[in-house]
């Protein structure tokens, strides 16, 4: 499989990320660069030619993880409406994304968990750090907004920090029993993240008169 540029390199390098999220969800750190090689169906050569190392492919999976979540959530934060319903609609955006990106959400939890790692190299542990900045501004959207239905009323008066993380782990913890079933329709899983927030959500709410 020759190397190319453009968009062709942008495409192998996407289905290199896309390999390795699978197989980082499967077989955590233990997977071999050989793995994620055969399942792209490329040489170890070309895996080489974009990342330096099977870490520098899991610190790629895991901004594309978070980058993706946050471009689908991040403007639902900044549109009009009350706290309450962009909270809502946050919320089931990001089990959506959950759902149909689970491997690279994997990868980020996996990261999260990795951050004790006494054999990280500089350059790595630098950008696992940025990683973390990405990571607590996309916490730091969810806090925004449970303070704004705090302040309006459609939320309960609760410590909104708590109330963030919190509301963030119930909704991750969904990768912890989720698995994709054959056949299962975008408007399915649309059905499942409605249901889903609407019970994680529940404790949070106001009384709906208000």
């Amino acid at each position: 499989m020759a190397v190319t540029e453009g968009a062709e390199a942008d495409d192998a390098k996407r289905r290199i990320l896309d390999a390795a999220a699978e197989a980082f969800m499967e077989q955590g750190f233990g997977v071999a660069i050989d793995d994620i090689a055969d399942s792209v169906g490329a040489t170890k050569g070309l895996i080489y030619y974009h990342f330096r190392s099977k870490f520098d492919i899991f610190l790629a999976a895991y901004e594309h993880g978070m980058r993706t979540v946050r471009d689908q959530v991040e403007p639902l934060a900044n549109t009009t409406g009350t706290g309450r319903e962009r909270l809502v609609s946050m919320s089931t955006q990001h089990v959506l994304n959950l759902m149909t990106n689970l491997a690279y959400h994997h990868v980020v939890h996996l990261g999260v968990r990795e951050q004790s790692s006494t054999a990280l190299k500089p350059r790595q542990r630098k950008a696992l750090d940025a990683l973390n900045v990405l990571r607590a501004e996309y916490e730091d959207l969810f806090l925004r907004v449970v303070q704004d239905g705090v302040e309006d009323g459609t939320l309960r008066p609760v410590r909104a920090k708590l109330a963030a993380r919190t509301l963030l782990c119930s909704l991750n913890a969904v990768d912890m029993w989720f698995h994709r079933i054959e056949g299962q329709s975008p408007d399915d899983l649309r059905q499942l993240a409605d249901d889903i927030v609407d019970i994680v959500l529940g404790g949070l709410l106001a009384d709906p008169a208000r």
